[in-house]
């Protein structure tokens, strides 16, 4: 696993302008996470000096144990919802702290509002005192069950406040307009980015912490029943990890045109649930039978990214197939 995950890094690097963070701080909340230990990765392989904030609520100190000790890795314990005190001067912040898991929805929605929302003040709050670029990562979830497809930027959203999904889509959105405040109140350079779903190695499978794809492969794996939510006629468009990162790099370093911009990151290619388990039993030869449960409540029934704008700001698009991509976690 260790030698496929270096192998991923290396990709993300070659396709990034490498100038742009050598010798630069950044802060990551969230930074042992799934998509933070990438970042994080990727950023101390190509001279960045990272500061990790992470409370370990869902990341995992085995994602970043491979770096620390490092001399440009610093790893600050800390619920990133307390105020933060970093001294040393900062050119980078990414805010990607949250709990995500829709399994975490109902047992900690607390948690995750204020990670979105007082952690998000305290990050931007960073970013102000040193005039730093600023990511947040927000969600596709903040369209709700959207009435676009595939879903571009100026869509506002379709979504309950009030359901079980509401504290992470307010919370989200809350944050977003955090963002906003900051960057016409104190002229912060925020730049916010919708997150459709992603996959890769690191991603838990596990209880509630468990996300689709790591789940069907680990229970296809075992031969266990692959349980699936609703029909499996649910639409998502999965996006490998490499290809997230690399959007999200090149989102904060870009210049000042991307100031103050929301860009949906995801790969536009449409699956059913129901396809996507077919995939994973076939590629594992599993023998595993579905297992049909009720529809999460405001579950939407579609999800597409309608990527234009990062392709016209960022010239980026994915370029991993789901097959692919299925295979590479496989293989780890």
């Amino acid at each position: 696993m260790i030698l496929n995950i270096k192998e991923d890094i290396d990709t993300v690097i070659r396709n990034l302008n490498t100038s742009l963070f050598e010798g630069k701080t950044v802060l990551i909340t969230g930074g042992a996470g799934f998509l933070g230990s990438f970042i994080c990765d990727v950023l101390v392989k190509i001279g960045a000096s990272v500061i990790c904030v992470d409370n370990f609520a869902s990341g995992l100190q085995q994602n970043i144990e491979n770096i620390q000790g490092n001399k440009n890795f610093r790893l600050i314990k800390q619920d990133v919802s307390e105020s933060l005190t970093i001294e040393e001067p900062v050119d980078y912040v990414m805010h990607l702290a949250s709990r995500a898991s829709p399994l975490e929805f109902n047992v900690f929605p607390i948690q995750i509002l204020t990670s979105n929302t007082l952690g998000t003040i305290n990050a931007l709050e960073v970013a102000k005192k040193n005039d730093a670029k600023f990511l947040f990562t927000s969600t596709s979830e903040v369209y709700g069950k959207a009435s676009i497809y595939p879903t571009p930027e100026s869509y506002w959203g379709n979504v309950n406040t009030l359901s079980i999904r509401g504290c992470y889509d307010e919370a989200k959105r809350a944050g977003e307009a955090l963002c906003m405040a900051y960057f016409r109140q104190h002229n912060v350079n925020v730049r916010i980015v919708r997150i459709f779903n992603t996959y890769g190695p690191r991603m838990r499978s596990d209880g509630i912490y468990g996300r689709v794809i790591p789940r069907f492969l680990n229970q296809a794996l075992n031969n266990e029943p692959i349980s699936i939510f609703g029909d499996g006629s649910q639409t998502r468009s999965f996006c490998y990890v490499t290809d997230q990162v690399e959007g999200l790099l090149n989102f904060i370093s870009a210049d000042n045109s991307c100031r103050g911009e929301v860009i949906n990151i995801g790969n536009p290619e449409e699956h059913t649930i129901i396809k996507l388990a077919d995939m994973i039993k076939n590629i594992t030869n599993s023998s595993s039978l579905f297992e049909y449960h009720p529809l999460p409540a405001d579950d939407p029934m579609k999800r597409v990214p309608d990527i234009t704008k990062a392709r016209q700001l960022l010239n980026w698009s994915p370029k991993i197939p789901l097959m692919e991509g299925l295979e590479k976690m496989l293989n780890c």
